[in-house]
């Protein structure tokens, strides 16, 4: 660690003894975030729903640019037009990268229900689709749900089946599918997420690791070892100390370090998207802060 390094961290946490907030100077991220060609290791992005500055898409994603934000989350089915997206990522000069299955808690495709699964389906090709018009890579994707309706074999087996339905349509528009691991009894250990993924076999379907969500069942470094290049993106929240999903980044349960020296043994690199109480300019500017101070611990 260089004598600057040093020097930072010491002051980070005496200004967070006396309630300070930090700026992350660019010159001390880039010796850990940046790339022997010059690009940024993890890119910082936040979901739609958190931009609470007023305006239109383009207006948001250009305040977004403005704070050090690298790009957006959309969500899909019920995202904006595609003309409307390709308009904002020229004006802000940032991009979409990707986005979130919008119906994949309420139309399973783990449901009892084979209509319901169905339309579950639709709904993962359209969020396939919409990411490619956005000019995106991904579909974050909460594969299915155990609850007493459904075991965790069916849950398996029916998420497994509808997945490879699509797997031939995101192969075709380069879009990956990401499972993100959340609280729904289901995937809920690093091994049987890898065995998941695996079964399905296809460079198309990845992990979407959410380091937060982990918390409640194992510390989330422990899980990137085991998913190592399974991990396409990152899901950005803490958790715990009291405040469950309210600790604000750095002040839950979750050892970034570890989970970051953890991310650089497998070489991660690409997206990073907050996944939490979002508002107007100033709550971004202290996510965007608290994001580069993760990144560069």
């Amino acid at each position: 660690m260089s004598t600057s390094r040093r020097e930072f961290l010491a002051n980070c946490t005496a200004a967070a003894a006396v309630g300070l907030t930090l700026t992350t100077p660019a010159s001390l991220l880039s010796a850990d975030n940046t790339t022997a060609s010059g690009e940024k290791r993890i890119k910082k992005s936040v979901k739609i729903g958190m931009v609470g500055v007023p305006g239109t898409l383009a207006e948001k994603m250009t305040v977004l640019k403005e704070l050090g934000f690298d790009g957006l989350e959309l969500n899909s089915p019920g995202g904006p037009e595609p003309e409307e997206v390709r308009k904002a990522v020229e004006v802000s000069g940032i991009p979409v990268h990707g986005v979130v299955d919008s119906i994949h808690w309420k139309t399973r495709l783990s449901d009892p229900d084979e209509e319901s699964r169905q339309e579950g389906l639709e709904g993962l090709i359209t969020a396939i689709k919409a990411s490619k018009a956005y000019g995106g890579t991904s579909v974050l994707l909460v594969p299915g749900v155990v609850n007493k309706d459904v075991t965790y074999d069916q849950c398996w087996d029916r998420s497994i089946e509808q997945i490879k339905k699509a797997i031939p349509i995101a192969k075709e528009h380069n879009i990956q599918i990401l499972m993100e691991n959340v609280w729904n009894n289901f995937l809920t250990d690093p091994k049987e997420t890898a065995r998941f993924i695996d079964e399905l076999d296809s460079d198309m379907v990845g992990a979407y690791f959410d380091v937060g969500n982990t918390v409640k069942y194992s510390p989330p470094h422990e899980w990137v070892p085991i998913l190592g290049a399974r991990i396409k993106k990152l899901d950005i929240k803490d958790y715990g100390k009291g405040k469950g999903f309210g600790a604000k980044l750095m002040e839950g349960d979750v050892d970034w370090p570890k989970v970051m020296a953890e991310l650089r043994e497998i070489d991660y690199q690409g997206w990073a998207t907050a996944e939490i109480s979002g508002g107007g300019r100033e709550r971004l500017t202290e996510i965007a802060d608290r994001m580069n101070r993760i990144f560069a611990s």
